[in-house]
């Protein structure tokens, strides 16, 4: 199996590049009218990138009379390999170059133990994907983590839930193990382009991707593109306050949303609520049968009718419902998507958060606007780290 030695000479060759990880294998001609490229300037460039080994033919073109072209598509021998850490698990995938999924592992982590210890696990990963027969080596690889992140430089930035990463050289530590680039973005940014790429935003250029898990945050796309801020830190809505008189969150501060909805604050207010008498049903009974409570015990309470969980979802999704309806007043989005674990919990939660936004804000804003769940479950951040990666290389150096 080949390496990728080769980047684009120029935008042209980028435009067909990206084209044909996103649409498939087109003929020349195809290629020129979506590109609005001359047949010759394209049959120039795609001889280029054929020469570099970038590119390949793939079987005959549907006939528009005359004698039929041939179809052009990436090297099918490209490999990517897509890296989603979470804060009690991580994901790891293995893509060709239009980014289909060749293999996939999932395994808990705890991000506390700091980014020797997860990176070491992340290596092994790829090691049985590798030894799987996906692939002998990597092209390149995205790695998204749960915390800010500067993007210039691959390095994450006082991430409150992830002690000893402040500051960590992620790019730089793991392209020297993998011995590919690698790119860094923030996992609900990669989760965003996941689900822009093959998932339920498709498509669609201006929207919001909310992840619901350990922590709480939002990637934001505009134009097609992830909007990161000045500094690399737009869209942390976890650390939102929705009460001044709340709990206290790891950041630092009391009542973001963060602490009052996320997985971990789900698990505590279950536990004070069977623990105060107020819960005697179902979450009593998996308090009783294990000994801890967990986001997934709230869902699964809710689902044979315990009212203690019910309430403690639909509180959580009034919150989360608050701070989305004030970023669709603010944005103004064609589609807000869903994901992370705690949106497994159920239709409650959703009706929940469908309910605040249409309520809070403007007609004009919400008059055609989805909320819905994303389409590519645990493997959307991952597929979007091979969409950071490929972005990156399949643009001229």
């Amino acid at each position: 199996m080949r390496r990728m030695t080769a980047r684009p000479a120029n935008a042209h060759q980028e435009r067909v590049l990206k084209l044909l990880r996103d649409e498939g294998p087109r003929s020349r001609a195809e290629l020129s009218g979506l590109i609005d490229l001359s047949r010759s300037k394209v049959a120039v460039e795609v001889d280029r990138l054929m020469s570099a080994g970038l590119l390949v033919v793939d079987g005959l073109a549907a006939s528009r009379g005359g004698r039929r072209s041939h179809r052009i598509r990436l090297s099918p021998e490209l490999r990517f390999l897509g890296v989603d850490i979470g804060a009690t698990s991580v994901d790891v995938a293995v893509t060709n170059a239009e980014l289909e999924v060749l293999g996939h592992l999932n395994e808990p982590i705890d991000v506390r133990e700091g980014p020797v210890a997860v990176f070491e696990q992340v290596v092994v990963m790829a090691g049985k994907l590798k030894a799987a027969g996906l692939a002998e080596s990597f092209d390149g690889a995205g790695v998204g983590i749960p915390g800010p992140v500067r993007f210039a430089e691959g390095v994450p930035v006082a991430p409150p839930i992830m002690p000893g990463w402040d500051g960590f050289p992620v790019r730089k530590a793991l392209s020297q193990v993998l011995g590919c680039p690698v790119m860094v973005d923030n996992d609900v940014n990669l989760m965003a382009l996941g689900e822009r790429h093959a998932g339920v935003a498709k498509r669609v250029d201006d929207f919001l991707c909310v992840k619901i898990g350990t922590g709480i945050g939002c990637g934001i796309v505009v134009n097609g593109q992830v909007h990161r801020g000045a500094s690399g830190s737009a869209g942390d809505i976890g650390h939102i306050q929705v009460d001044p008189d709340g709990h206290p969150c790891a950041c630092g501060n009391r009542g973001c949303l963060e602490a009052h909805f996320s997985g971990a604050a789900l698990a505590r207010d279950a536990l004070a609520a069977v623990e105060s008498g107020h819960s005697t049903g179902a979450l009593a009974d998996r308090l009783a049968a294990s000994g801890t409570l967990t986001a997934a015990d709230v869902g699964a309470a809710a689902n044979v009718g315990d009212a203690v969980a019910l309430d403690l979802i639909r509180a959580g999704g009034d919150h989360v419902g608050h701070v989305i309806a004030g970023l669709v007043s603010f944005f103004n989005p064609s589609l807000v998507v869903l994901g992370g674990r705690v949106t497994g919990l159920g239709h409650g939660l959703l009706a929940a958060i469908r309910t605040q936004v249409y309520r809070r804000s403007l007609p004009l804003a919400t008059g055609n606007l989805p909320i819905v769940l994303g389409d590519l479950g645990p493997v959307a951040g991952a597929i979007g780290a091979a969409r950071l990666i490929t972005d990156h290389l399949f643009s001229p150096a």
